[in-house]
């Protein structure tokens, strides 16, 4: 795969600058988008609410996969880390609205904690080019 056939776009995340990552990296027949939190720029949406947090989530990573054309019928995998297993259903209904109709794989995990204690979700997806002109 030469360096043309995998494209980048950042979200304007502060730790995309200081981590070195991008938000969203198409390869081939893939776009895989980062973990995603309810963020925009410095403000927290849906502070102490998981089930918002979830839905600003994945509005951003699927605005993230909307830099390639694509919406939520390409995606087929998508992970969500919690950091309280109490917030299982919340994330799980904003998980259902949003993709009841795609039924992409899923993935949930609690975890320990995020990079900022107010987070209480993170999410990720993978979403399906088919054929691609390389």
């Amino acid at each position: 795969m030469t360096s043309e056939a995998v494209r980048r776009v950042q979200s304007g995340s502060p730790w995309e600058e200081s981590f070195g990552f991008a938000r969203a990296v198409a390869a081939g027949d893939r776009v895989l988008v980062a973990g995603t939190t309810s963020f925009k720029g410095t403000v927290l949406y849906g502070e102490g609410d998981p089930y918002e947090q979830a839905k600003v989530a994945f509005a951003g990573a699927v605005e993230a996969i909307g830099e390639f054309g694509l919406g939520i019928e390409s995606v087929i995998r998508t992970r969500m880390y919690l950091t309280h297993a109490r917030d299982v259903d919340a994330v799980g209904r904003a998980h259902k609205e949003l993709f009841d109709s795609v039924r992409p794989a899923s993935t949930l995990l609690v975890v320990e904690g995020f990079v900022d204690p107010r987070i209480l979700v993170e999410v990720e997806l993978e979403a399906f080019r088919g054929a691609v002109d390389s």
